[in-house]
């Protein structure tokens, strides 16, 4: 019951054909995606977010974060420390992880930071000039009129 049909948007949309197949892609993809670690993704202000992953007991030397063609991935491999460790009980979770996120156009990872074992990335949406709206103004000439009709 969570898969949507994006068909319509094909049909009604002109030049959003993109987007469509992007909201395709995230539902089959965050399907598979395991749960771990959980994170948060909250508006820190316009234009403005922040991904908050839960990382106890990670190092920054055993994080990676890298951004490619719009898709960012987390990484996070543990040094094999606990063959001298013996645990009577393991409830925090010390498993390496990949977790991926798909960036909207014009999003960039701003700063990324380590603090109380949170992982925060933080990402600005960045519109370039030319794709910001702006005011068409109407022109007063009368379009019957042109240089070829005269000369018929």
């Amino acid at each position: 019951m969570r898969n949507f049909d994006f068909s319509p948007l094909y049909r009604t949309a002109i030049g959003f054909d993109r987007v469509a197949s992007i909201l395709d892609a995230v539902t089959h993809a965050e399907q598979g995606q395991p749960a771990y670690p959980p994170y948060n993704i909250e508006s820190t202000g316009e234009d403005r977010y922040r991904i908050s992953m839960a990382v106890a007991g990670f190092e920054q030397a055993e994080l990676d974060i890298n951004v490619e063609q719009s898709k960012l991935t987390v990484k996070g491999r543990k040094a094999d420390t606990d063959s001298e460790r013996k645990y009577l009980y393991r409830g925090i979770a010390g498993r390496n992880f990949e977790r991926r996120f798909q960036l909207a156009d014009h999003v960039r990872v701003a700063d990324a930071s380590l603090a109380n074992g949170l992982l925060h990335i933080d990402l600005v949406r960045e519109i370039p000039e030319a794709m910001k709206p702006r005011k068409i103004a109407i022109g007063g000439g009368d379009l019957l009129e042109s240089p070829d009709r005269d000369a018929a």
